[in-house]
C-alpha cells in the first residue's frame, strides 16, 4: 500500500493556508518551461510558499513578486549552466545534466547550505524524478519518488541531498514566512509535535 506523502507532509508542516495559490501563476511558468509540474509539488509550494524550513530549506511560489519562483528557476538556471559540469555525474544524462524544461533539470528548491533539489521528465513521460546535489560538489544523487515523498524524507532526517547529506532536528519544524515586501517581517512558528 503507497503511503500518502503529501498528507505526512501536512502533519509535519500543519494545516496549509493557501496565501497565493494562482492557477495562472503556475500555468505562465509551465507554459514558459514546457513541463507541467507535478501535483504534489504544487499542492505544497501552494499551501505554504513561499517558506523557510528548519533555518534550511527553501520554497518559493509563482504568483508572489518577491520570492517568485519563476525568477529563482532561471537565475538558478543560468548559474548552473556558467559552471563547469564537464565531469559531473547525472543520472539520465549520458554527458553531463542539461537544465530548464522541457528535458533537462528544473530547480524545485534549495537551501542555504547549497543544496538544491531539482525535477525532471521526459517528454511524452508522466513520471518525475528528483535529483539533488550539493552546490560544493558536481554529482547529482537521484531518487526515483515524488517531491512530497522527498521532502517527507528530507524533515525526517534522510540522506536526501547524496551520501551522508542528513540534516535532522528534533521536534516540530521551525517554519518562517518570507516578507513579500522591504517593509514586511517575517513571522516564524512551528508546526505540530512530531513523534520523531
Amino acid at each position: 500500500m503507497s503511503r500518502n506523502y503529501v498528507d505526512l507532509v501536512i502533519a509535519m508542516m500543519g494545516s496549509p493556508e493557501n496565501l497565493h495559490a494562482a492557477d495562472s501563476a503556475w500555468r505562465a511558468l509551465e507554459s514558459e518551461l514546457g513541463v507541467q509540474f507535478p501535483v504534489d509539488y504544487r499542492l505544497l509550494v501552494d499551501g505554504y510558499g513561499p517558506i523557510q524550513v528548519n533555518g534550511h530549506l527553501y520554497l518559493s511560489h509563482p504568483a508572489t513578486e518577491r520570492w517568485n519562483l519563476g525568477r529563482w528557476i532561471s537565475s538558478t538556471i543560468a548559474a548552473f549552466e556558467r559552471s563547469d559540469l564537464s565531469g559531473a555525474e547525472c543520472p539520465g544524462f549520458e554527458n553531463g545534466p542539461i537544465f530548464g524544461g522541457p528535458d533537462g533539470l528544473i530547480p524545485l528548491a534549495s537551501t542555504d547550505r547549497g543544496e538544491y533539489v531539482f525535477g525532471a521528465i521526459r517528454r511524452g513521460d508522466s513520471k518525475w524524478r528528483i535529483l539533488a546535489c550539493d552546490g560544493d560538489e558536481q554529482d547529482f544523487y537521484e531518487y526515483r519518488m515524488g517531491f512530497s515523498e522527498w521532502l517527507y524524507g528530507y524533515l525526517s532526517g534522510g540522506d536526501m541531498f547524496g551520501p551522508d547529506s542528513a540534516a535532522f532536528y528534533p521536534g516540530p519544524l521551525l517554519l518562517e514566512s518570507m516578507p513579500l515586501t522591504v517593509e514586511d517581517r517575517s513571522i516564524s512558528w512551528r508546526g505540530p509535535q512530531r513523534g520523531m
